[in-house]
């Protein structure tokens, strides 16, 4: 059995906590919120304590091997950092952190202090990117040329307005697309340049959008668009490559779908639909970092995965303030 404090009892956390309260071999022993409201309101749902204070809950629970810390970004490095001195495992959602000097010192932190570091980029396990990660894989659609992503919707309410606060969430490009940056590395690998423009900063109009290219080690263009304008969250993705093309639209009734460019032209192609699953990729993520924990090996996102991705991220929004491509420190394609 594994036992798991959770810190933050807002939208976040309370996803986390009714993930592990679904799981045969974790328990959640406590849960950390400043806001008593908030803390009491879910702990009560689930039957455990709360505690204002992370000195409070160590000081009072007797068993605890991993803090999950659901707090918003500039807080993460603070309690990371404290988890790690207690001797605790961590799972701590994106981004990691706010600077790359921070996530650096937060790596390289809880690696000296021996603990694992886990960091929530779900979008791995959600099961129709994992499905186009297969078919890519496998060939169906052959070598990759061009890839398109969409994340978007509503400007998020949060607690303290914290996400209209540029510096504590580093916007969209920060906050959202990452995941699309993440996903994009897992499948395409590293990034060589990076050219975005957008409405930087997050503004009094509660509005903020992002268009980023990425040119990829290998060649491959990806064009990743972020909104917080728009009504109604939604996310796509679509990737051409000389066989086929990808195409997953969450807006619509209907799975990843592999399309031959046979099929286009009028002969039999393939069509391949998945069907959703019921386990949510939340679940599915905690899970796996929990198993990664008991069987001491690595998990499908590292820790390094989501400093690469911050470092794509951040490097958006660089190019946006100059308004100039931003290269990264990867070999150059010849």
């Amino acid at each position: 059995m594994t036992h798991v404090m959770l810190i933050g009892a807002g939208t976040m956390g309370r996803t986390h906590a009714l993930c592990y309260a679904k799981m045969e071999n974790a328990k959640l022993t406590g849960i950390v919120e400043a806001r008593p409201e908030k803390g009491e309101e879910l702990a009560q749902s689930l039957g455990c304590p709360v505690f204002p204070t992370l000195d409070a809950a160590l000081a009072s629970l007797s068993q605890v091997d991993v803090i999950d810390v659901c707090l918003p970004t500039f807080l993460h490095k603070e309690y990371v950092m404290a988890a790690a001195d207690a001797g605790k495992h961590v799972i701590c959602e994106k981004p990691l952190a706010g600077s790359l000097e921070d996530a650096r010192e937060m790596i390289d932190h809880c690696k000296a202090k021996g603990v694992r570091l886990f960091v929530g980029h779900v979008l791995r396990f959600f099961h129709e990117y994992e499905r186009a990660k297969q078919l890519l894989d496998d060939g169906v659609i052959g070598d990759v040329s061009v890839a398109r992503t969409f994340r978007g919707g509503g400007f998020p309410a949060a607690w303290n307005n914290w996400y209209n606060d540029f510096a504590g969430s580093g916007g969209l490009t920060l906050d959202m697309i990452i995941h699309d940056f993440d996903i994009l590395r897992w499948y395409f690998g590293d990034v060589q340049r990076v050219y975005a423009k957008g409405l930087y900063p997050s503004n009094p109009d509660r509005m903020d959008y992002s268009l980023v290219t990425l040119r990829f080690q290998n060649g491959v263009i990806a064009h990743v668009e972020g909104s917080w304008a728009h009504q109604g969250f939604g996310m796509k993705l679509e990737i051409a490559g000389k066989k086929g093309i990808l195409d997953y639209d969450s807006t619509r009734d209907r799975p990843v779908t592999a399309v031959s460019r046979k099929a286009e032209a009028g002969f039999a192609g393939v069509a391949v639909p998945e069907s959703p699953v019921a386990e949510s990729p939340y679940y599915k993520e905690l899970a796996h970092f929990l198993a990664c924990l008991v069987s001491d090996t690595d998990p499908l996102v590292t820790a390094e995965d989501a400093y690469r991705a911050m470092e794509i991220s951040l490097a958006a929004i660089a190019s946006m303030k100059s308004g100039k491509p931003v290269t990264l420190g990867v070999v150059p394609v010849l």
